[in-house]
């Protein structure tokens, strides 16, 4: 048989490689490494093989009409398979043989995985279909997976997807009307994870769902309604030790629950958040053992925090012990600290967050959120954590408590500004300089490239302002807002010594009321994304009364 090399070397003559591209491609493949080159998209050992062997047993370079020819191949063996079975349903050795030459020709068809743009022959010719029946296909070692499986994964890589957009939407829509993710899904319940074969398949067929999600994210409600969602609860819960499956089904959940409603409901509704709650206990008091162990646990986390932007599961994850669990983490100091502290501040912010700050404090919450406002620990710094995130994440929850707490919970919370000489305040204010300082220069560098775009004779259009907002929130705009909303609420607190420590911080380090003024009047022009304008309305009087006595 010939080497790698060789046969490389044979296939890219035959295709036209020349020059540079020969030599940059047959080095890669010398390295055994993924290449991806036109003419022909080499993207894996078995789809450079097909063109290969195809090259050699037929001398014929891979056009519509040899796909064509290979397709109608493929559907006159899987009929000639199905009939065999069918009638002789006791005697594999009758269809045997079918059964291998089905085999031999799927194998033949990875080549069409270098040519997106003749997709559309898949589905005109019904193989497609074809491909979904044989996923319910009776002999799982030879067919299912291990085959049909491999083939879908290199039909959907996301890489060659787009380099064919039309082609790819024909595919995708032919996939989602055969119900693919439902036959992939019934696939994976019967598979034994304990035979490597098998655990491949599993991780192969999250491979093809995730290529699907991510060309087209608007199919994540359809594939979790299709016992997806079920199944990866499922397989994360499961009592086997962490490996690359698990990994993968943490991701797939994470890409599920993103800016899908839809989606964070049946996760509600299947008991998701206990399943969530339960898997990142284990790490209350202890670290992941390895790197991967630790992306599946920030995994689980971000799935936590885009299932709290739900109201509904806002009052399962109190009722899950959820505020407990994570004040533990914060206390334990351990590398969950980071994301425990976004989960709160997820789960407390909003009005819909007013029983969760108010069971916060009853848990005895601020003894732990105020120490970590009034120094970023050192360990989280290490663990990657910047200071900014961290402020931003503790700073918020405190905004939250302040504007969801009534009556006791509220004079607890204010009380805490008084202790030991308004050292909090005094912090505060520390803050707020740092952070509008920050913000000022971010303004500066700002102006001055309006400035050259108006020179240039450029139009500074909605897009471009909304761009220039994102870009001083993000150098520090949000936090400074934040900071800014707890010195007006601890001013208008009816707690004087609050009042007058914020505005003598003010005047000494030279401060301005209206500048706060202005930055409050700002966050209210932008408040209440993604909320009713009935709540827009109120939540800017609300915040506008409280400047009025500031």
């Amino acid at each position: 048989m010939a080497s790698r090399r060789e046969m490389l070397i044979e296939i890219l003559n035959y295709s036209g490689f020349i020059g540079g591209e020969y030599f940059l491609a047959s080095v890669q493949w010398a390295a055994g490494r993924r290449c991806s080159y036109s003419p022909w998209t080499l993207q894996c050992p078995r789809t450079f093989l097909s063109l290969y062997y195809r090259m050699q047993i037929y001398g014929e370079p891979v056009d519509e009409s040899s796909v064509k020819k290979m397709i109608l191949t493929f559907e006159k063996r899987s009929y000639k398979n199905q009939e065999l079975r069918i009638k002789f349903p006791d005697t594999p050795g009758r269809f045997m043989e079918t059964e291998l030459d089905l085999n031999d020709i799927i194998q033949e068809m990875h080549v069409i995985a270098t040519m997106p743009d003749l997709y559309h022959l898949l589905v005109e010719l019904n193989a497609v279909h074809s491909l979904l029946g044989l996923l319910s296909h009776e002999n799982t070692d030879i067919l299912s997976f291990k085959d049909v499986v491999d083939l879908l994964q290199e039909l959907t890589d996301i890489d060659t997807l787009h380099e064919s957009e039309e082609g790819a939407e024909v595919l995708i829509d032919s996939l989602l009307e055969g119900q693919v993710v439902a036959l992939l899904v019934q696939n994976m319940e019967r598979l034994d994870e304990q035979v490597k074969e098998e655990a491949d398949g599993v991780y192969n067929t999250l491979a093809i769902i995730e290529n699907m999600a991510e060309f087209r994210p608007g199919l994540c409600t359809e594939a979790a309604q299709q016992g997806l969602m079920q199944w990866l609860l499922k397989r994360i819960k499961a009592k086997i030790p962490f490996d690359a499956n698990k990994l993968y089904c943490s991701e797939i959940l994470a890409i599920l629950l993103q800016n899908n409603d839809s989606t964070r409901e049946l996760l509600g509704e299947l008991d998701g958040i206990d399943v969530l709650l339960q898997q990142l206990s284990v790490f209350k008091r202890h670290n992941p053992a390895t790197a991967e162990e630790q992306e599946m646990m920030e995994n689980l986390f971000d799935a936590l925090c885009s299932c709290l932007m739900l109201a509904a599961n806002r009052d399962r994850f109190l009722r899950g012990e959820g505020l407990q669990l994570m004040n533990l983490m914060l206390r334990e100091k351990k590398m969950s600290r980071t994301s425990a502290l976004k989960v709160l501040d997820h789960g407390m912010i909003g009005p819909e967050g007013s029983d969760d700050c108010h069971k916060f404090v009853d848990i005895l919450g601020l003894r732990t959120i105020f120490p970590l406002f009034m120094k970023t620990p050192k360990k989280m710094r290490k663990a990657g954590t910047v200071d900014k995130e961290h402020e931003e994440h503790v700073c918020s929850i405190i905004a939250s408590c302040l504007r969801n707490l009534k009556a006791q919970q509220r004079t607890r919370l204010l009380s805490k500004f008084t202790e030991n000489d308004c050292e909090k305040v005094d912090r505060l204010m520390e803050l707020h300089f740092k952070y509008l300082e920050a913000v000022q220069l971010a303004d500066k560098r700002i102006e001055g490239e309006k400035h050259d775009m108006v020179k240039r004779g450029e139009i500074l259009d909605d897009v471009m302002e909304d761009e220039f907002y994102l870009r001083r929130l993000d150098a520090g705009l949000f936090v400074l807002q934040l900071l800014c909303y707890i010195m007006v609420e601890i001013s208008n607190s009816g707690i004087s010594q609050l009042q007058q420590r914020v505005h003598q911080i003010l005047n000494l380090r030279g401060g301005s009321v209206k500048v706060v003024r202005h930055i409050m009047r700002e966050y209210a022009e932008n408040i209440g994304d993604g909320k009713s304008e009935e709540f827009k309305e109120s939540e800017q009087k609300r915040i506008m009364d409280l400047l009025e006595n500031f």
